[in-house]
């Protein structure tokens, strides 16, 4: 295949295109452990960026440091020209196993993060229930998270993420402890929030089908310490439909390309 249209080299970053986030030269070290090494990386706004590449090699801590839950040992991160320095309004966190609070609603749940931000009740409410709509889940506003099912429990932190309005939203593996059924649901839900919401989304996953189904651009990482192999923007089977992704050449030949650069960093 020609991924000449597909796939691009690495960029300066004053090359990129308009980017909601930037992470200039980021190094992290743990230690002894080299996590990240001068890694440089631009994140369309608008657009969906999936982090892949093998176990280990630095996706979450990456996605840390954005969100401002890690300092970098070096290198700098902007979110719309301004430095980050910890955790802010303009981002919000999706995690891996869902972080909700046991004692609280769903509509508790979801409007959690703008009780934190001293959003009056009615208001909170009434952006939370929009959102659990929004994610499928009409109807549950009064059930307990002990109540739902792991995927449902998922729906309600990625409606708690949503319902805050913040401009980035970040994703660490949010679909890894569903079924495979209800996670090819999430990512159609996801690419139909993504043409929605008009949000930058940073999706780290260990699939390759999922990163090429739900991605506008992929950034490959190398094993640590990590920095940018490669950048992959799909562009043919865009715009065609969820349904007939899966079947399209481009995302065939895509995946096949992929899993042929990351087959030796797996062990």
């Amino acid at each position: 295949m020609d991924m000449s249209q597909t796939k691009t080299p690495v960029q300066p970053v004053d090359a990129a295109p308009d980017s909601a986030v930037s992470t200039r030269n980021i190094s992290k070290t743990y230690g002894a452990v080299e996590a990240l090494r001068d890694l440089s990386l631009e994140f369309p706004r608008g657009q969906l960026t999936s982090l892949l590449g093998p176990s280990g090699c630095g996706k979450t801590t990456l996605l840390k440091i954005i969100a401002g839950l890690l300092e970098p040992t070096s290198g700098t991160v902007e979110v719309n020209g301004k430095t980050v320095t910890g955790p802010g309004p303009d981002r919000a966190f999706v995690f891996q196993d869902f972080a909700l609070l046991p004692w609280a609603t769903v509509l508790r749940n979801a409007a959690f993060g703008l009780e934190m931000r001293g959003v009056a009740r009615a208001e909170r409410e009434d952006r939370a229930a929009h959102y659990i709509k929004e994610v499928g889940l009409s109807g549950f506003e009064n059930a307990y998270p002990h109540e739902l099912s792991g995927g449902m429990r998922q729906r309600v932190g990625l409606a708690r993420a949503l319902a805050v309005d913040a401009q980035v939203l970040l994703m660490d593996e949010p679909f890894s402890a569903v079924d495979e059924q209800t996670r090819r649901k999430f990512q159609e839900d996801l690419l139909n929030l993504v043409r929605n919401e008009n949000k930058t989304f940073i999706f780290v996953t260990h699939s390759i089908e999922e990163a090429v189904y739900v991605s506008d651009q992929i950034a490959i990482l190398l094993p640590r310490p990590s920095r940018v192999s490669e950048i992959i923007r799909p562009t043919g089977f865009r715009g065609k439909g969820v349904d007939n992704i899966r079947r399209d050449p481009e995302y065939l030949d895509i995946v096949d390309e992929i899993w042929a650069s990351l087959r030796s960093y797996v062990e």
